[in-house]
């Protein structure tokens, strides 16, 4: 199966079970907000961000040992990717271990941390610790999903995440609906962890019979491979930033505002996390693909390839951020109601985080599959710029100084540093080259904003009092932007015009 085939598939495979839990995580977190509370719906989106700070002793080993198996997957050497997963293994099991230790001392200071709750510490206890096995499955039981993923095959890891987080969360809603039980609630997260890793290892093991799981190795394996180890050092400086960038508000607002506003950011996130993994889940089998093609060496099928992903990403980056600005505060209103609408400038800086979110992952893409990882000093300067910025201003302005705090680190590193980056040392071509076609996208998006603002304020009426009325809103500001951006980018992006004239024969061929 082609590259192009496999990503489509991974791409069928995301969008069907989009749509099939869409409905349900904003359904149920309406019934969850409404019986639970808001205290409680932030205690869990407090303790999701704990719990990531707590998985950077990963620190990027999953990365490494992905960009390592690109070649024996390719060759099909079984025997090399066993013997790297043996090493993986081996790492994963120790990084339990550290998780297991650092939980419990974490732990120790809970009753400091959550003093001002109104229920029993001892339920915060108990979603920790469920939270805490969840992780620890991927670390003892679960590692080998990373073959998948290398292979392109990212779907099936997709389909089993979605169909038991789908059951989970509607027999939650029935439970929380009816009995109003936070144990059953929390039980439920613990069985679905398990449930999922149990049939997700057995299908991994079909998928691939020649997998060897051995639990005899020792620390003898870490001499055989040193560049891996050395790869893990340096992504695990890049994990730490990610984390600090990405993974931290939750945790800031906790600190800076209070519990309750963890639930009022978590109905936006919801939004905005849902439909980044949308994307890069339809996107799942192109990093691996991008790993294949860097292996065959091809300048200039490399370049190519590059500039359609950029034009394709700046086209659903586009499209998804304009949209959003029109539709966030509406949905919201009709979904939940008036009391949790954040300041308007909450929204503009999330809008600006999540385009840069989804336009930087062809250059991460193409930068791992050179295995780039060398320039430890840049998501330092990223993770000190975002926490400073995000400590003093979110001191002052809430919620919205932590998240100008991300903007700010996200537009020097990602933006500016990393292209180039690529470009010196992957590339090897000048970086007035990344810039002259990123500036026609950019140049391309601004045009089609300002066309579909003076629409849409001076011709389409806003009314949306209910979802059928909202439902006609979006389709009109739907098609509008489809209208107006898809031309303009066509008209100044060789890399678009490319992509579009690719689909055209995929279409072409199906019939």
């Amino acid at each position: 199966m082609s590259r192009v085939s496999k990503t489509i598939k991974n791409a069928k495979f995301s969008v069907f079970f989009f749509l099939i839990t869409a409905f349900l995580q904003f359904f149920s977190r309406k019934i969850f907000l409404e019986v639970l509370g808001d205290e409680f719906i932030g205690l869990t989106g407090t303790l999701q961000g704990l719990i990531g700070f707590l998985n950077l002793a990963e620190l990027g080993i999953g990365t490494a040992i992905g960009v390592t198996l690109y070649k024996p997957l390719y060759n099909k050497d079984y025997k090399e990717i066993n013997n790297v997963l043996n090493l993986f293994g081996f790492i994963y099991n120790k990084i339990g271990i550290i998780l297991i230790v650092c939980a419990s001392i974490l732990s120790l200071f809970f009753p400091l941390i959550f003093d001002s709750i109104t229920f029993s510490i001892l339920i915060v206890y108990y979603l920790f610790t469920v939270y805490v096995i969840g992780s620890l499955l991927s670390y003892f039981y679960n590692y080998h999903l990373f073959v998948l993923q290398a292979d392109q095959k990212g779907y099936v890891v997709t389909s089993y995440y979605q169909s038991f987080t789908f059951f989970k969360v509607l027999l939650q809603v029935a439970i929380v609906y009816y009995s109003n039980s936070v144990l059953i609630y929390i039980t439920l997260e613990l069985l679905s962890s398990v449930l999922y890793s149990y049939f997700l290892r057995r299908r991994i093991l079909k998928e691939y019979p020649w997998i060897n799981i051995k639990y005899d190795a020792d620390k003898t394996i870490l001499k055989k491979y040193p560049e891996i180890i050395q790869k893990f050092k340096q992504i695990s400086v890049h994990k730490i930033s990610s984390f600090i960038t990405n993974g931290t508000d939750q945790i800031l607002i906790f600190i800076l505002v209070n519990i309750e506003s963890v639930a009022f950011y978590g109905n936006y996130q919801l939004i905005f996390v849902k439909l980044i993994s949308l994307v890069n889940n339809f996107f799942s089998g192109t990093s691996a693909g991008i790993g294949n093609l860097v292996a065959e060496n091809n300048p200039k099928n490399i370049h190519k390839v590059f500039w359609e992903m950029m034009a394709v990403r700046f086209f659903i980056a586009g499209l998804l951020t304009i949209t959003l600005f029109f539709l966030v505060e509406p949905f919201i209103t009709v979904w939940l109601g008036d009391k949790y609408i954040l300041d308007h400038y909450v929204l503009l800086l999330l809008l600006a985080n999540f385009f840069i979110l989804l336009i930087r992952v062809p250059v991460d893409d193409f930068k791992n599959a050179y295995a780039l990882f060398a320039d430890t000093w840049a998501p330092i300067a990223q993770s000190t710029v975002n926490l400073l910025i995000s400590f003093v201003f979110g001191s002052i302005y809430g919620i919205t100084g932590i998240l100008l705090g991300t903007f700010i680190s996200l537009s020097i590193i990602i933006l500016f540093w990393r292209p180039y980056y690529l470009y010196k040392f992957g590339f090897k071509n000048n970086i007035s080259e990344y810039w002259s076609g990123f500036l026609k996208l950019t140049f391309s998006l601004f045009l089609s904003v300002i066309i579909i603002y003076l629409i849409v304020d001076n011709f389409i009426a806003k009314d949306y009092n209910n979802f059928y009325e909202l439902i006609i809103y979006a389709i009109k500001i739907g098609l509008l932007i489809l209208t107006i951006y898809s031309p303009v980018l066509f008209l100044f992006n060789i890399g678009f015009r490319n992509i579009v004239f690719r689909f055209k024969n995929i279409i072409k061929g199906y019939f």
